[in-house]
């Protein structure tokens, strides 16, 4: 295709170019001829370079291809996270080899419980990793997480539970120097207990078993910081049903050390203990001998006759002589003292004779006014005597009847 085109401006770099329809065309003004001015006319012949195309269409098609070839057919993998061994405190966890593909590692973290627990050291080089610290008997859930260039990818949730002290499964033993027939009891008890030997220390060793301290696999033991313990460890596990300390069964610890476990001493002191009936009938016993009455065992026992109440004194007959008890006597004088005899009234007449000659009363008048006056008396100290008598619940009904006599009336208890 031919065009012409006539020059209209001409500068440095650019020549403006004027199409028949006025049309303005920035053309560089190197390609142009020399010698070429304002007003010039120019014939510039436009083609199609067929060949030149296809070629680059072929090259572009090739990057496309190697490119996705490249990039888009590998991507990282999620890791995969499982269990390696469990004891009561401790879980092991392990993964497969990281796949990156072509995308670059940012970090590798572990999560527990949903929380972050820590990140991987080393990512690429360490597959397991081992976590400590835990309850006995308890679960946990643990994923990783995967950062890469790439993206975040996450591995599947993964639900352990650590053992309980009775689950000697999670015992993994490493052998180190001992007898052959040790170590072929030791293999013989680890079977029995559900353990497990092998022949290197790794990250989910949890004892190191030997009768002398030395040699590489010890030394990479003490360096891991394993407990390196007696075959008679193991032989004690099995014993108890149960994880026996290690205090005692070290290598330079003293036997005597060694203390029975909770299934041994009770066997050993069955027979002194009694059955579990009779533990459980003697405080029946117990209770039955504090709440019932007395029984025929107490009526062996002598019997204090009732003491013999002791009458108060008698009320003297009038006229007659007073009695009294030589416990009463100081208790008279003290009413004696307390209360002396009433003088004789004025009134009455004496047994002497007036000074005039005149004869005084007969005989008869003055008896009975002595008998009265000793019956006064005898009244007064009879009720001033009564309550010398102690704890005698005793009750005076009459303290003086019309023909002289006391009654005295027992009260019953």
């Amino acid at each position: 295709m031919l065009v012409s085109l006539t020059v209209g401006k001409v500068d440095a770099g650019v020549a403006v170019l004027l199409t028949q329809d006025n049309r303005l065309i920035e053309f560089p003004s190197v390609l142009l001829p020399k010698n070429i001015s304002s007003g010039s006319i120019v014939d510039i012949d436009v083609s199609r370079n067929h060949a030149a195309e296809a070629k680059s269409i072929a090259n572009f098609q090739a990057l496309q291809k190697r490119i996705l070839n490249t990039y888009g057919l590998e991507t990282p993998s999620p890791p995969v996270l499982r269990l390696r061994n469990a004891t009561q405190t401790s879980l092991v966890l392990e993964w497969d080899p990281i796949k990156l593909a072509t995308a670059s590692l940012k970090s590798l973290s572990l999560y527990r419980n949903g929380s972050k627990a820590g990140s991987i050291p080393r990512p690429l080089e360490m597959q397991s990793t081992k976590i400590s610290g835990l309850a006995i008997h308890a679960e946990y859930t643990f994923h990783l997480v995967l950062r890469t260039t790439a993206g975040t990818y996450h591995s599947e949730k993964l639900t352990c539970r650590t053992h309980k002290m009775t689950d000697l499964s999670g015992i993994t033993v490493t052998p180190g120097i001992m007898p052959q027939p040790q170590r072929e009891a030791l293999e013989r008890a680890l079977d029995r207990i559900g353990g497990k030997l092998v022949d290197t220390v790794r990250i989910d060793t949890t004892h190191f078993v030997c009768t002398e301290g030395r040699g590489p696999a010890w030394e990479k033991a003490v360096e891991m910081n394993l407990p390196v313990v007696r075959p008679e460890w193991v032989d004690a596990c099995e014993a108890e049903g149960t994880i026996v300390g290690v205090r005692g069964y070290y290598l330079n610890a003293d036997p005597k050390h060694r203390q029975l476990g909770p299934r041994q001493v009770p066997h050993q002191q069955q027979q002194q203990q009694p059955p579990p009936q009779q533990q459980q009938q003697a405080p029946e016993l117990v209770v039955s001998e504090t709440t019932t009455p007395p029984t025929s065992n107490q009526s062996n026992l002598p019997v204090r006759a009732p003491e013999p109440i002791s009458e108060g004194p008698p009320t003297p007959f009038p006229g007659g002589p007073t009695e009294v008890t030589s416990t009463e006597v100081p208790e008279e004088h003290e009413a004696d003292r307390a209360e002396p005899p009433s003088p004789p009234p004025k009134d009455e007449p004496s047994n002497e004779l007036k000074d005039d000659g005149e004869e005084g009363p007969d005989e008869s008048d003055v008896n009975e006014e002595i008998e009265d006056e000793n019956k006064k008396t005898a009244d007064k100290k009879g009720s001033q005597e009564e309550p010398a008598v102690e704890h005698e619940p005793i009750k005076k009904i009459d303290k003086a009847q019309p023909e002289g006599e006391g009654e005295l009336e027992e009260v019953s208890l």
